[in-house]
This record gives structure tokens, C-alpha cells and sequence, in this order.
């Protein structure tokens, strides 16, 4: 298979095509003011105030935009640093990994129990704090437990990745997906809580059926299973491996109750206090440092860990700056309105739910090229909530259309490296993987389609 163009090669191309588009599109202008909303005031676009002028393209200033675009979202990129650092202690503490142990332990002798009450956890996880990468591992101790209760390495991978990313996408509370996207939609953070609980239930108990009724099939006739020729020659040897399960210490059930407090103040500051994304940075902030203080972990141990994390989520930091150079480029050139009124046109004829269809056949499209959530949410979001202004849609709904669309094919797409690496580890070809999820995708479909049509018909703000 050849391999995907970086992220950073397919946003610096955006942005050259960007450029080199500024030279052909007239400038355009929408009037826009500012309106009273529960969270406080926000900008909105003035329907029918387009008018056109003279454009101002960009050549050179391909090189300058990304710096601007750092300074144009500061507070996000900072975010992600720290949110990045701050459970890259967690993890280093073992407390997750210990914690799903224990709890497999306790199951192992109720089989019938595990798949659900896995799942349940790990999109519980993605869905409150973005539970992505950190998912990975976790392969490692499902496929064996899934081979030694008699199932397949496929159940293994659902009953971390798949839970996890169905979490993803069908998010309540994710820091790095929603909180983003609502933030620059310049609506309040975690608002809009009910139909997402409702979405986050009913997501997760279809997956959790779909593998259930998958897990009983390939029991009865394992010859069913796509892995089938695999797990046969490999079953004694990774069932040997669940042996090495971390114990649940005192100080690992701390670090968890932790955690939890921090997810309830994320949810009660957002919601009761109206905190944004320095203050909730902050408190993301806190628990790492007090999770490696309860681990007793060392001040330079703890500081290396947090720079590891914040390291390994520089990509996304950095590219989320790039996207904002784009944004950069379509404002100085005074086209983004020029393509904004374009779209308006075309879903202004159409019914609000066919544009918040079309909304979401925008990110579903884009998300193959650009899997990371975060660049996608930057990029384009400053054109999505003034679209859903101007086509008679929330933007809660530009938002959960944006959710949707990034979400659940992470796990189907090829570009996406954390995809590749958890089939890598877990052992299950590429391929064989994409045949078993592609009927499960095709649902997923319908249900973002029907939950969207839902949210326009009861006017979801």
C-alpha cells in the first residue's frame, strides 16, 4: 500500500492552492455584529450583507502565515500542549492500564459481561477526555483475553479501539474534538450536554450490540472469523502474555478517583462557571502534576514525562497552527467571505437538514485526507458556524456535523497513524479489518444522518 502523504505535506499544499486561489476569486465582504447569546456575546455573520470588492492575493505570505495562524489560535495550541503533557503523566503513572486490568480480572470468569462492560469503559474514556492514542496499547492485553475466552482477535481490537473511537466521535466532553470546535464556533463550551449524552448512549449501545451479536457468531463457528487462519496459529502464545496484567495498587485507585474528580469539575466549570479553554487547560494542567505527585514520581522524572507528552502531541499542535495560516490567507485576501456567500447560496436553497447533511458530507470527505480532529476542528469551523448562520442551522449543529464526520472513520481510514499502528500491534491486516468494520461504517453513516435531522427538527441550540 503506498504510503499516505504527511499531514503537514496535505495542509501545506492546502495552503499554496489557497494562495494561488486568491488570485483568481474576487474579494467579498459580509457585514457582521455582535449578538447576546447565553454564554455571553458572539460575532455573527449579517445575512444578505455581501457585497463584492477588490481582492488582495497572497503569494509570499505562504511563509508568514503559519506564524500568524500560531498567534490567531495561541490558546488552543497551548491547550493541547498541556492536555497532551498532562495525561502523558497519567499514563506514566500505570493507573489506567491497572485499572482496566482489575477490571478484566473481576469479568474474567463472567464472560458475558466483558464486551459490554469494556466497551462501555473505553468509549466512556474517548468520549470524556479523547481516550485515542492511549487506546493502543491496550490491544496488547484484549486480543489475548478475547482469544482465551474464545473469541477473535477482532473482538480484541473492539473492545478497546473500537469503544474508544466510537466514544471519539460520539463525544460529550472530548477536550481535543469538541471543546476545540465549540470554542471557535464561539459558542459555549460543553453546551448543547443533553442530545450529546443521548447521542454518547445510543452510539455506544449499537456498537456494543454489534460486536456482542459478532463475539456469539464466531464462538459457535470460529471459521466465521476473518482472523480465523491467524488466531489459530497464535492463540497459545498470546493467551500466555495475560499473565503480565499491572495490579491495582492504592495508589492507582487515587490517581483514578483523580481523574474522575477532574472529569466532574471539567463538566460542572464549563457548565455552572463558564470556564473556556484556559481555565479548563489549567485544571488538565493540575492533574497531571498532582497524578505524578500521588505516584510519588520525581520532579525531573515528572517534568520529562510531561515534555515527552507534549512532544509527542506537537504534531497536532504545530498543524492546527498551519491551519490557521490558512484562515489567515483566505482574510488578508478578503476571499473567505467570497467562498462563504458561495456556499450560503447553495445550501440557503436547500432545507436546513440538507445543509447540515451537506455539512457533514464536507468533514466525512476531508476526513480521509486530514484524520487528526484538532487541525480539522481549525480549519474548518471559522467557515462552518457562519455557514450554519447563514443556511438557518445551530451552530451546535456545525459542530456535531464536524463530530460526526471526523469521528468514526478514524477508525477505517489508512491515512489514520493510529489505525495503522493499533492493526500493526494487534496483528489484524489492514484489509481484513476493512471488510469487517465497512458494514458497521455504512450504519454509522445513517446514524449521524438521522441524529442530524434530528437536532435541525427540535431546533438544538
Amino acid at each position: 500500500m503506498r504510503k499516505a502523504p504527511n499531514v503537514f505535506v496535505i495542509v501545506s499544499s492546502l495552503m499554496v492552492v489557497v494562495a494561488a486561489a486568491t488570485w483568481v476569486l474576487p474579494g467579498g465582504r459580509y457585514e457582521r455584529q455582535v449578538v447576546a447569546t447565553d454564554g455571553g456575546q458572539r460575532e455573527v455573520v449579517v445575512p444578505g450583507s455581501f457585497t463584492y470588492q477588490q481582492a488582495n492575493p497572497q503569494w509570499w505570505q505562504v511563509f508568514t502565515a503559519p506564524i500568524r495562524g500560531f498567534g490567531r489560535l495561541s490558546q488552543i495550541i497551548v491547550f493541547i500542549f498541556i492536555v497532551g503533557g498532562a495525561f502523558a503523566v497519567l499514563n506514566e503513572t500505570g493507573a489506567v492500564a491497572a485499572g482496566i486490568a482489575a477490571l478484566v480480572r473481576a469479568l474474567r470468569h463472567r464472560e458475558f459481561l466483558v464486551i459490554p462492560t469494556v466497551m462501555l469503559t473505553f468509549s466512556f474514556f474517548g468520549a470524556a477526555f479523547g481516550m485515542c492514542e492511549e487506546a493502543i496499547p491496550f490491544v496488547l492485553l484484549f486480543v489475548p483475553l478475547s482469544l482465551a475466552l474464545g473469541y477473535d482477535s477482532i473482538v480484541g481490537l473492539c473492545l478497546s479501539f473500537l469503544a474508544a473511537g466510537v466514544g471519539f466521535a460520539a463525544a460529550f466532553l472530548n477536550p481535543f474534538t469538541l471543546q476545540i470546535a465549540q470554542g471557535i464556533a464561539g459558542i459555549p463550551l460543553l453546551s448543547g450536554m443533553g442530545l450529546r449524552l443521548v447521542v454518547f448512549v445510543a452510539a455506544t449501545t449499537l456498537s456494543i450490540a454489534w460486536v456482542m451479536v459478532y463475539a456469539v457468531r464466531v464462538r459457535r463457528n470460529p471459521q466465521l472469523s476473518p482472523t480465523y487462519d491467524l488466531d489459530a496459529a497464535r492463540r497459545e502464545e498470546l493467551v500466555a502474555k495475560l499473565a503480565e496484567e499491572p495490579s491495582l495498587s492504592r495508589t492507582h485507585g487515587l490517581i483514578l478517583l483523580l481523574l474522575a474528580a477532574t472529569i466532574v469539575l471539567t463538566v460542572w466549570g464549563a457548565v455552572a462557571r463558564g470556564w473556556f479553554i484556559v481555565e479548563l487547560g489549567g485544571l488538565f494542567f493540575a492533574m497531571g502534576i498532582a497524578a505524578g505527585v500521588v505516584a510519588r514520581l520525581e520532579a525531573n522524572r515528572l517534568a520529562e514525562v510531561f515534555l515527552q507528552g507534549a512532544k509527542d502531541i506537537a504534531g497536532a499542535a504545530l498543524v492546527v497552527a498551519f491551519a490557521g495560516g490558512i484562515l489567515v490567507l483566505l482574510e488578508d485576501s478578503c476571499t473567505m467571505d467570497t467562498i462563504l456567500h458561495a456556499a450560503a447560496t447553495l445550501t440557503g436553497r436547500m432545507p436546513p437538514v440538507l445543509a447540515a447533511w451537506s455539512m457533514y458530507a464536507v468533514q466525512f470527505l476531508l476526513n480521509i485526507a486530514i484524520p487528526s480532529g484538532s487541525t480539522k476542528a481549525a480549519l474548518t469551523m471559522p467557515l462552518m458556524a457562519p455557514l450554519a448562520d447563514l443556511s438557518g442551522v445551530s451552530r451546535q449543529v456545525a459542530v456535531l456535523a464536524y463530530q460526526f464526520g471526523d469521528g468514526f472513520t478514524n477508525m477505517i481510514v489508512p491515512t489514520s497513524g493510529v489505525t495503522v499502528a493499533t492493526l500493526e500491534l494487534a496483528g489484524v491486516p489492514f484489509s481484513r479489518w476493512f471488510r469487517w468494520l465497512l458494514p458497521m461504517q455504512v450504519v454509522f453513516v445513517v446514524f449521524s444522518l438521522a441524529f442530524l435531522a434530528l437536532a435541525v427538527a427540535i431546533g438544538w441550540q
